[in-house]
């Protein structure tokens, strides 16, 4: 199947290379060749409250994101995924007290929507974090409801006695009131809402309804996706919340703006899981939390087998790439953390990160190496835009300080510099903006003889490119690529690097050179290349 491919691909006649060097210059993002828009998309995901403050009151807000649209529009991001900006007794926001509204410290609805205005002039999209899963206590559906003839009492999921069973974290799910025992499977301020109930489905599309059509949104990150809906004691992936997605959100949002996303969180789940929610028009794409692990991993051990049994099964299991890759996210430490503060570790995460299939999403100052440990708030910290006073986030205290090292991690002393992680960053996104076979391409995982090198190919009709990274800290002069398990054609090739050092002299390929490659007399500590094999 995979020669039978590859011939194919050769006989077609290849678009002319639109691919510049690693430092070239943003061009215009090619489309994508699934036919959904966010196939070539690079989301970036944003805390608010931390990215950057316009008013001078120590708190993020949307002018400030509004402000730093061109950095994100330089940088290459085509999608902005929105943390929780509904009103919140929480500093987080995942416990809403209005779904209609903006959390008035972050601006004004008109101050949202002027950001969704100049995001789209830039093309880029915005997605919500929607908490459909639970509200704050203190929401006004919840404090009728604690009243046992309240028309909102069914909104929310009593029972007079405890039932006792515990959470999947072992945590206390039920919680007593005055008025009987509520469920709540994160925590008491945040009771669940009762999806058996109709008029709580009308109401949660509704909500849906609101942010597609009246402030433009582009779809939503749905929070604790997998919670949903309970049978008993099974608190995740119910059947019943399967076919709530299926049968009432799904098409509800599809109707109203069919280009719509959901993007469901499902952390702990295997791929079979997460599959079932792709596969059954649930959600467009689910974050794949296994693949994450995988890269840093492999980051980290140089050992690229990690990834590759990753990759190979998420390809297997999830139909069209469509799962959200990622490095780390709000709730998790910081890439940089993780990988002991090792830079040249992190610039190979982001590599195979932006090499392989999925829909990359980059988590706010991960591109310029912000570090950060739990508590939660320590990985929420104020972005690092300068050396200045409160690292260039505000020209007041922060609401949290910044971390101790922003006097030269920051936006501002990376931005020009080749060897930055930044600039890394930037390189990379562009690359992947231009070439869609790094976005939709097929993968062939290739295994070579040596443990630390990490071999690919990408290919579709516009292309065929190999992927290339030494995982170690020590140059590999004995290493090779089978390349007879690519199934590329018996024919010659010309072979030309689109990114990495000192590629120019890459050598051609031959029929009689196919079973083992080596382009290089010796592969530097951390090479990270992308060769790009063009029929003679």
């Amino acid at each position: 199947m995979i020669k039978q491919f590859f011939s194919t691909l050769l006989i077609l006649a290849l678009l002319p290379s639109c691919i510049a060097g690693p430092t070239a210059d943003a061009t215009p993002r090619a489309e994508s060749t699934l036919g959904q828009w966010w196939d070539s998309a690079v989301f970036y995901e944003i805390f608010v409250r931390s990215f950057y403050d316009s008013d001078g009151n120590g708190i993020g807000d949307f002018n400030g994101v509004t402000q730093k649209l061109d950095y994100l529009d330089e940088l290459g991001i085509s999608a902005i995924w929105l943390m929780p900006v509904f009103p919140s007794p929480s500093y987080h926001g995942y416990d809403v007290t209005d779904y209609y509204a903006v959390n008035p410290q972050y601006g004004t609805m008109d101050e949202f929507k002027n950001l969704v205005t100049e995001a789209h002039e830039r093309d880029i999209r915005i997605i919500l974090d929607l908490v459909i899963n639970h509200t704050s206590d203190k929401h006004p559906w919840f404090k009728e409801a604690k009243d046992p003839g309240s028309a909102y009492r069914d909104w929310y999921i009593w029972t007079e006695t405890d039932p006792q069973y515990k959470g999947p974290w072992g945590e206390r799910v039920w919680h007593p009131s005055t008025s009987g025992y509520y469920y709540g499977i994160f925590e008491a301020f945040m009771p669940d809402l009762n999806y058996a109930n109709p008029a709580v489905t009308a109401e949660m599309k509704k909500i849906a309804n609101f942010w597609l059509t009246d402030m433009r949104v582009d779809g939503f990150r749905l929070d604790a996706a997998k919670h949903l809906i309970e049978d008993g004691a099974k608190q995740d992936n119910t059947q019943a919340t399967h076919l709530w997605y299926q049968n009432e959100f799904y098409p509800a949002y599809k109707k109203n703006n069919p280009e719509a996303i959901t993007v469901g969180e499902l952390f702990g789940d295997g791929f079979n899981t997460l599959a079932s929610y792709i596969k059954n028009d649930q959600f467009d794409l689910a974050f794949n939390f296994q693949l994450a692990a995988s890269i840093i991993k492999s980051a980290d051990s140089g050992r690229a087998g990690y990834l590759a049994a990753t990759l190979v099964t998420s390809e297997k299991s999830i139909p069209d790439h469509q799962y959200a890759s990622f490095l780390t996210n709000h709730d998790q430490e910081r890439i940089l953390s993780q990988l002991g503060g090792d830079v040249d570790k992190a610039k190979l995460a982001a590599f195979l990160l932006l090499t392989s299939p999925g829909v990359p999403f980059i988590y706010y100052g991960e591109e310029i190496g912000m570090m950060g440990k739990k508590p939660d708030e320590n990985i929420r910290l104020p972005m690092q835009w300068t050396s200045g006073p409160n690292a260039g986030f505000s020209t007041a205290r922060p609401w949290r300080s910044p971390a101790g090292d922003f006097a030269v991690v920051n936006v501002a002393a990376q931005t020009a510099k080749p060897d930055s992680l930044l600039e890394h960053y930037r390189a990379l996104i562009q690359l992947r903006n231009r070439v869609p076979t790094l976005q939709t391409g097929e993968l062939i995982m290739l295994k070579s003889n040596k443990p630390s090198v990490y071999t690919a190919v990408r290919a579709d009709k516009y292309g065929i490119f190999l992927i290339l990274t030494n995982l170690s800290n020590q140059a590999i002069d004995d290493y090779n690529i089978p390349l007879d398990k690519a199934g590329l054609a018996g024919s010659a090739y010309r072979v030309s690097a689109v990114f990495g050092t000192e590629q120019v002299d890459a050598p051609e390929v031959t029929q009689d050179r196919l079973q083992k490659y080596k382009p290089f007399a010796a592969l530097p500590p951390y090479a990270m290349i992308v060769l790009k094999f063009d029929p003679k």
